[in-house]
C-alpha cells in the first residue's frame, strides 16, 4: 500500500508515533493528530508545525483525511477510531505504517531487549557524521538531534524495532541488529522460547544480500543464527573496538560496538576515525541516565528509563563505577502488572544492589490491576533496604531528605521522571 497525502494519527504523542509524524511531515504529507495529554513530545510536535488536539473525546479528524494511523496503546473503542470507521477512513497501526515506509528504503533495524534506543541513536549519529544522510526513527529524544527523528534521504532508514506483539516482523530490514535477547513483555511472550521464535522469524526475513549484526556467542542468539540465518552474513559486533564515550557503563560500550558494526556492515569503507569521532561526540538521549540537577540538600539527581531487572542492575553497577563515593538511591516505578509479577524476584535482586530504594505503585499502562502483585510485595521480597511508598508525593519527600552524599536515580518506563524534575534544581 501507499500512505495517502493526508494522515490523522491517534496517540501521536507516543515516542514512535511522534517520530513517524515528523517523518511524514518532512516528506510533504499533511499530518495532524491527537493525544490524551500534554507532554514534552507533544510540545515538540507543535513546535515543528504538526497540529495536536489534546483529548480523544471530541473527534478532531479533518474532512478529507485519507488514513488513520493509531498507536497500539489506543484501543479499538477509541472515539476517534470509531469515528474514522463511520467516515470510511482506513486505519493501520504505527508499526504497519512504519513497515510501509521501510519497504521503500534500505532499512537498518535495531532490535533487542536492551540498548535499542542508544544503539539506534549512535548509529544514526555515525551515518550522519560520515555524510550518509540517514533518516532515523528513534525511541527517545536524542540530544544530538534535538528530536526522536533525524531527517535524511528517503532511501536510507535507521529505525528502532520493538519485538512486542511481533511488531518487528512488520519491518523490512536489509540489516538487522540484535543487541541481546532476554525475556520481557511477558503479557505477550509466555516464555523465552516464544520470544526466540519471533527473533528467529525476523532473522529469516533478512535477505541473503543483507546482514545480521549480533553476538554469535550469546547462548540465546547462537541457535537462532544457526537455524534461521541461512546464507545471510553475520557480523559479530563484540569484536569492535570503541573509543571512550560520554555515556557510562559497559552496556553502553556494547551499544557503541553494535552501532559501529552496523555502520560498517552497511558501508564497509567508512573511515574508522569518522565512526569513532561520532561515538565520542554522541551526547545521549532523554531518560537514558540523564542528569537532572541537584536537590536543595545537594544530592545529585539522574533519571533513567530502566524498567527491566537487567537494565536496573546494569545502571546501578555503572553508577557505582562512575560515582564510587556516592550512596546510590533508586526510586523505581514498576511498569505493567504482568512484567512485575513475572519477574518479581529478578526485580527484587536488582533493587537490592542499591544502597537503598523506594518503590512507587505499579504503572498499569495498558493493563488492568492484578491483586496478585503490588509494589509492597516487590519491596518486601527485596529486603530491608527497599521500601514501598504509596504515592509520588511520598516518594518525592523521601528523596528530598537525602544529603549531598547521595546519588538519586529515578527509574521506570512510566512518568517517574517527573519526580526527578520536581526535586532537582
Amino acid at each position: 500500500m501507499r500512505i495517502p497525502t493526508s494522515v490523522f494519527m491517534v496517540g501521536i504523542g507516543g515516542i514512535g508515533m511522534s517520530a513517524l509524524a515528523q517523518l511524514l511531515k518532512y516528506r510533504g504529507y499533511e499530518v495532524c493528530g491527537s493525544d490524551r495529554e500534554e507532554s514534552p513530545v507533544v510540545s515538540l510536535l507543535v513546535q515543528k508545525g504538526v497540529p495536536v488536539a489534546v483529548g480523544h473525546d471530541q473527534c478532531s479528524i479533518p474532512a478529507g483525511t485519507g488514513l488513520l494511523i493509531y498507536s497500539d496503546a489506543v484501543p479499538s473503542t477509541n472515539r476517534e477510531r470509531e469515528r474514522a470507521k463511520e467516515m470510511g477512513i482506513p486505519e493501520i497501526s504505527y508499526f504497519e505504517a512504519l513497515g510501509v515506509v521501510s519497504k521503500d528504503a534500505r532499512t537498518i533495524a535495531v532490535a533487542g531487549t536492551h540498548g535499542k534506543t542508544t544503539t539506534t541513536g549512535m548509529l544514526a549519529k555515525i551515518l550522519q557524521q560520515c555524510e550518509k544522510e540517514p533518516t532515523a526513527v528513534i525511541g527517545s529524544i536524542v540530544r544530538d538531534f534535538g528530536s526522536n527523528f533525524l531527517a535524511g534521504r528517503e532511501d536510507l532508514l535507521v529505525v528502532e524495532a520493538c519485538e512486542y506483539r511481533d511488531h518487528l516482523l512488520k519491518l523490512h530490514p536489509e540489516i538487522l541488529v540484535i543487541t541481546n535477547i532476554e525475556l520481557d513483555h511477558t503479557d505477550y511472550f509466555p516464555n523465552l522460547a516464544a520470544l526466540q521464535e519471533t527473533f528467529g522469524k525476523a532473522i529469516a526475513r533478512v535477505p541473503k544480500y543483507g546482514a545480521i549484526v549480533a553476538n554469535p556467542k550469546d547462548p540465546i542468539i547462537a541457535p537462532l543464527l544457526e537455524k534461521y540465518s541461512s546464507l545471510t552474513a553475520v557480523f559479530d559486533y563484540t569484536a569492535q573496538a570503541v573509543p571512550a564515550l560520554a555515556q557510562i557503563g559497559e552496556f553502553n560500550r556494547m551499544n557503541a560496538r553494535a552501532a559501529k558494526c552496523a555502520a560498517r556492515a552497511a558501508f564497509p569503507h567508512l573511515q574508522e576515525g569518522c565512526i569513532d569521532r561520532a561515538l565520542m561526540d554522541f551526547k545521549g538521549s532523554w531518560r537514558r541516565f540523564e542528569y537532572k540537577g541537584e536537590t536543595p540538600n545537594g544530592a545529585v539527581v539522574y533519571d533513567d528509563y530502566a524498567h527491566h531487572p537487567t537494565a536496573i542492575a546494569k545502571t546501578i553497577e555503572a553508577a557505582r563505577e562512575h560515582f564510587p563515593e556516592k550512596k546510590i538511591i533508586v526510586a523505581f516505578h514498576p511498569h505493567l502488572y504482568s512484567r512485575t509479577k513475572s519477574l518479581v524476584r529478578e526485580f527484587a535482586l536488582a533493587l537490592a544492589l542499591a544502597d537503598s530504594a523506594v518503590v512507587a505503585p505499579i504503572y498499569a499502562a495498558r493493563e488492568e490491576p492484578d491483586p496478585a502483585i503490588s509494589h509492597h510485595i516487590l519491596a518486601d521480597l527485596a529486603g530491608e533496604t527497599v521500601e514501598a511508598l504509596d504515592s509520588f508525593d511520598a516518594v518525592r519527600d523521601r528523596l528530598l531528605s537525602e544529603g549531598n552524599d547521595a546519588l538519586i536515580i529515578t527509574m521506570g518506563a512510566g512518568d517517574i521522571y517527573k519526580i526527578a524534575e520536581q526535586i532537582a534544581d
